[in-house]
């Protein structure tokens, strides 16, 4: 089966493409920037093509080419210090390109990138799993603009009959991520480098998942015939940054993180506790332990500075 990625080279999106390419589907790899990943060991599996998401010229052109029968945009500006019309550009016009390029070319399934920022603070919902029924109340420009998209889909869905599916990453880590919400990784990789780390508040929460997960939920939902529902929540992790140090602190005894107050940041922390019900009931999805994963990301570290594994 054919399917084209957008963003392909990314953080999620080159990991999306191996899982893709190891299940035996035929990827074509659309970024602006093909270069930032190598699928040459894929051979024939893949193919890296350079186009920006912001020209429908680029997103159309290439999309025909390839003339996939599965799309997937994993192309925008995570953060919220982007100047308004450059992130407007990538996150709500790119992400037009993307639906209205798939609706002109008959593209079967489309799939796409929200997030759990469109929730806003834990505090709108108390002390319970927000589910993807509950109203959002995501308040900057990248929870905007995810909010937007998750319009932008429901939009082109009922006018079009067209079938689009968005998935809610929580706090996606991994050894390689470096832009957004990095505080819950940095507190790993920083430790594992030997480096001493300091973060503001110890009780400030995340929701973290790994990105092989992550990659596989998109993945698995991408593939599926027909989803049940338009938008699904990835669940994750929900941990506090103290108690993530407590977990590298017991594989790294010694670790330099540190906190300037040990209260404070709970109650200005985003959703954090999440409901993955739907998922889980319909794709099955099940993650490793997340303190496996911290020793995973660790060892990762270690690995790159030739060193041997924890164990």
């Amino acid at each position: 089966m054919s399917v084209f990625v957008i963003g392909g080279t990314g953080f999620i999106g080159h990991r999306v493409v191996r899982l893709l390419a190891q299940r035996g589907e035929m990827v074509t790899c659309m970024d602006i920037n093909p270069g930032a990943h190598s699928f040459a060991d894929l051979g024939a599996q893949v193919s890296s093509v350079r186009g920006d998401v912001t020209q429908f010229d680029d997103v159309m052109a290439q999309m025909t080419k390839a003339r996939p029968e599965r799309v997937i945009n994993l192309s925008y500006f995570i953060g919220s210090d982007h100047a308004p019309h450059v992130a407007m550009k990538l996150n709500i016009l790119g992400m037009d390109n993307c639906f209205e390029a798939a609706r002109l070319l008959n593209v079967k399934h489309t799939m796409y990138a929200s997030s759990l920022a469109v929730n806003g603070k834990q505090t709108h919902y108390g002390n319970r799993p927000v589910t993807e029924t509950d109203e959002v109340h995501g308040e900057y420009q990248y929870a905007k603009h995810k909010i937007v998209n998750e319009w932008q889909a429901q939009d082109y869905t009922e006018k079009f009959g067209m079938l689009i599916t968005g998935i809610r990453p929580a706090n996606v880590t991994g050894p390689d991520k470096v832009r957004g919400s990095v505080d819950h990784v940095n507190i790993i990789t920083e430790p594992a480098r030997g480096n001493p780390i300091s973060f503001p508040f110890k009780d400030a929460m995340r929701s973290p998942i790994h990105v092989d997960d992550i990659a596989e939920v998109f993945a698995r939902v991408l593939m599926s015939e027909k989803p049940q529902y338009r938008i699904y929540n990835s669940g994750g992790t929900g941990i506090s940054l103290g108690e993530i140090a407590d977990i590298v602190g017991g594989y790294l005894p010694g670790a330099g993180i540190s906190f300037d107050k040990d209260t404070g940041g709970k109650e200005a922390s985003g959703n954090y506790l999440i409901d993955n019900a739907r998922l889980v009931r319909e794709f099955g999805v099940q993650y490793r332990p997340y303190h496996e994963r911290v020793l995973q990301i660790i060892n990762d570290v270690r690995r790159d500075k030739g060193l041997p594994p924890l164990r």
